[in-house]
Order: structure tokens, then sequence, then C-alpha cells
């Protein structure tokens, strides 16, 4: 029963990933690719068992099938036992697979997606401006995109905008590709005082995580990134990693590096064995504070504004980020005209 919900669950997530209906063909093409061993024959077998239960349906007799609204609903919900360790596991895969440069300024960047309703963009974009000039992300790099566009496999869903914003893992990959092993513990909430780090008052380890921290403490609306902005006082989204403390040189300067070209993600690189922000660190390490990709976001949901964020979403080509203060200007952004009305 076990291994037809995990076969059940590979399905769906196959139909979610596809803007058009698939057939059993196709999807078993698309399964091989996960990695799971599906014929057509066994793909139709499971396809009736999704249909019964309303999970996916026949687009058409020659169009394949479509995953329903309960279908994404299962699919977010369900199997939370095969997504356990998803954040650290993720993370890993991610920083694997950044092939950024910070000395050519060159290659894939790890980053964070976050869906507004487009007649909420432009006034979420106002208010995320005094995070990005406080410095208080992992870059001041973004991208845009328009409902219909693709981002990596992800396609913007209608009425809606897209923010791509650079992902804190760009720390763990540029200092994984200098040969530095990253320890990736956990992500929280850190109080800051007089603009300055204070303590962590929450945290949620990574390896017994199915969802990014980022994202619940959003959800949970627990971040003050506003105030922090304003007055230099509240919590904000950050990272907790070790690393051998023999490595600490290598990071201070991969973390220069990171900074000419446009990340400032490195907030906090300790001393050997001392505690960071009052979190202990085991003997012959080093405790390093890496400053959330999503705290703009963070400070877009504190205004009341709802944002669907999907954190450690993909990778993108760094040339085509572009400094925050050019996607102001961009007009293609300043919608007019109703919802779902072409422009």
């Amino acid at each position: 029963m076990q291994n037809v919900e995990k076969k059940t669950f590979s399905i769906l997530k196959v139909l979610a990933n596809s803007p058009e209906p698939l057939g059993s063909i196709v999807i078993a093409r698309r399964l091989r690719d996960l990695g799971v061993g599906l014929g057509q024959r066994a793909v139709r077998y499971h396809l009736k068992l999704t249909d019964e239960h309303g999970l996916t349906n026949l687009a058409g007799r020659r169009d394949g099938r479509q995953i329903t609204q309960l279908g994404l609903e299962e699919l977010k919900q369900g199997m939370v036992k095969e997504k356990v360790g998803f954040s650290i596991t993720r993370i890993e895969q991610l920083a694997v697979l950044t092939t950024f440069d910070a000395d050519k300024q060159a290659g894939l960047v790890p980053v964070n997606i976050s869906f507004i309703q487009r007649q909420d963009f432009q006034k979420a974009l106002q208010i995320m401006a005094p995070v990005f000039s406080a410095h208080l992300c992992s870059s001041r790099l973004v991208m845009g995109s328009r409902s219909g566009e693709k981002i990596g496999d992800i396609i913007v869903p209608r009425d809606t905008a897209a923010l791509v914003t650079v992902c804190s893992i760009v720390v763990n990959g540029a200092l994984l590709r200098a040969c530095v092993p990253v320890n990736a513990r956990f992500g929280g909430l850190l109080q800051m005082q007089g603009h300055k780090p204070w303590r962590f008052v929450d945290l949620i380890h990574y390896a017994g995580c199915s969802l990014d921290p980022a994202e619940v403490f959003i959800k949970a609306k627990m971040t003050s990134v506003g105030q922090v902005v304003k007055n230099g006082k509240g919590s904000l989204l950050a990272n907790f990693h070790e690393i051998p403390s023999i490595c600490r040189p290598t990071a201070g300067e991969i973390s220069m590096k990171l900074n000419k070209a446009g990340m400032n993600g490195i907030f906090i690189i300790g001393g050997v064995s001392e505690p960071v922000c009052e979190i202990p660190v085991e003997p012959g390490r080093a405790g390093m504070v890496v400053i959330g990709g999503l705290n703009p976001v963070a400070a877009v949901q504190e205004a009341g504004i709802e944002v669907e964020s999907h954190a450690m979403s993909t990778l993108v080509e760094y040339k085509n980020l572009v400094p925050f203060e050019e996607l102001l200007k961009e007009k293609r952004f300043k919608f007019h005209g109703s919802p779902g009305k072409r422009e």
C-alpha cells in the first residue's frame, strides 16, 4: 500500500508540473527521469485509481489526464513522511548544483520564487524597497516574471506576478566550491537590537523539517522585518551554519567576494568554538549566521498583502538578475486593467 501511495504521489507531481494534460506514455517517460520505474500499463492502472478518488480527470479522449484541485491539495498535504528531512536534502542538492563563480560573476544561482497578485505587485515592491536598501536579504539582485512566463520548471500562475530573490544557499554553494564543508543546522528568527544581531528567539532544524523554515515563519506572521528597518529592533529571517574552524579565513574571503558580486548573505562568522547569537557551537568549529533571502517578502506579508513563496525553488543564471531598483522602473510590471483581461 505504501508503495502504491509513493507511485501515485509521483504521478501527481508530474501532472502538477505540466501546464497541459498528459497521456500515460509521456507520464511514464517523465517518471523515469525522476527515477520511478513505471511502464505505460502501470501508469494507466494508477491513473484509474486517481480518477476514482477525484485526484485526476480525463481532459478529453485523446488529451490525457490533468490534476484536479483535490489532487493538488493531496499533493500538498499528503505523504508527509516522504518529505521529512526535505529541507536539508534540498539545501545540499542546490549547493552542489550552484555554479556561481564570484570572481567571474557568472553561473547558476539558487533562488526563491514568490507569487503576488498582480494588482498588489507594485505596492509590494514599494514595501520591499527599504528592506533591500538596508541589505537585510541575501542580495539586492532580483528578477521579475509575469503570468504565463517560466522560471526554471515553474510557470507563473494567472493573474499573478513573480519576484525571484537570491536564496541564502548561494553561500553554501560558494563555500562548497572552495572546499569548505558546511553543516546547515537550522533556520530561525534572529532578534535585532540597535540594528545589530542579538540572539535567535525561534528556530527549526532542517534535518527534521518537511518545509523551509522561512516559509513557516512568514505564514505564521512571526517576523517583524519592517520594524527592524524603521527602528533597528525586531525579528528577521536568518540561518545558522557551522564550518570547521580552520576554514574561517577562507569563509571570510568568500564573503568579501560575494559582497563584490552583490551578495551579502554572510552576516556573522564567529570565533573558534564560541557561541554565536546565543547558539552554542561544537568544539573545533565556527558558527556562521546567514541572512535570509525572503526578508523583503516577509515585510510584504507583515503589511497584509498575501504572498505565496517557494523557498529554495530553482536556479537561474546570474546574468539574468538585475538590481532591485531596476525592477521598480520596469514598465511591464506597472499593471493596468482588471485581472484576467489582456492588457
